[in-house]
This record gives structure tokens, sequence and C-alpha cells, in this order.
């Protein structure tokens, strides 16, 4: 199933372009700030570097429903992602991943790959879903996978 027409929005609050994505491999992950898992934040730019020119999209959605580990409000996000963690990829704007709020491209996303026993359920911060180039979900990574060792899968997409 292609990607859904749904409305993105980026960290601050501005409709993120669709068209953006048509065509390209898109790596969604659900990230937070003061999770044992940030440090990722480093590898997933170093992807976006390394494969953005060829057509990766990385998709970076703040998320608190995890430890309460990304407390802040977009601008404390933004500059996290500014200073601590310097990324260029697109950080989205914080939303709900489970439950009855979850953002509606997250429930698409769980319904097109679910998890171990076929769980829609994210588990944690830095769950990872790879899209190809035909919006479709390919692959489903758990939190601790590092982002280094998506480099086949995303070559293989690109």
């Amino acid at each position: 199933m292609p990607l859904p027409n749904l409305t993105l929005h980026t960290l601050n609050g501005n409709p993120y372009p669709q068209d953006q994505l048509v065509g390209k491999v898109i790596l969604v992950v659900n990230v937070a700030s003061r999770c044992g898992f940030t440090p990722q934040y480093t590898g997933l730019e170093a992807l976006y570097r390394e494969f953005g020119p060829a057509g990766l999209v990385i998709l970076g959605f703040p998320c608190n429903q995890f430890g309460q580990q990304e407390p802040g409000d977009a601008d404390d996000i933004a500059r996290f992602c500014t200073l601590d963690y310097p990324v260029t990829f697109p950080i989205m704007a914080k939303c709900d991943v489970n439950g009855e709020h979850a953002h509606p491209f997250y429930q698409w996303l769980k319904r097109q790959q679910p998890g171990l026993l076929g769980s829609e359920h994210i588990k944690w911060n830095f769950t990872k879903f790879l899209i190809n180039r035909e919006g479709k979900v390919v692959e489903r990574f758990a939190p601790q996978t590092k982002p280094q060792s998506l480099t086949s899968s995303i070559r293989a997409l690109l």
C-alpha cells in the first residue's frame, strides 16, 4: 500500500510537502532527547549525509510517550537538534505514536509493518520504519538497532 495522503507538519508547525517524499526511500524514526538511544541521532545524521543525495529522506518524529523522555516544546526540541545533536534531516511536529491519539502516519506505519508477534504497538523511542521508493513499508527495526546497521538495507532500496 503506497504512502497515504496525510498532512505532515514540521517541528515549527509548517506543513511538510508530501511531494518531497514521492520516489524517495524514507526512514521514519520516533525520537527523544533524553533517551539512552538518543546518541543514535549522530548515526541517523551520518546516514542522511551519505544517502540523502541518492534519495534517502529521514523523518524524525519527537514523541514523549516513553518514560517522558521528550518533555520539551518545539523550541526546546529545535534547540536540542541544533546544539546537542545537530541534524539536517527533517524533524516533524511532536506527536503520539501509540494510543487513540497516535498520529495517522504512525497508525498506517504500524498496520503496514507490525512488530514482534504481530503487535502494532511501538515499544520505545527510536523504533525505525524503512519505506521503499514506491511507498511500501518494507522493514521495521527495533530501538536498539543502530543506524549504521541499516546501511545495506538502505543501499538496496536506493
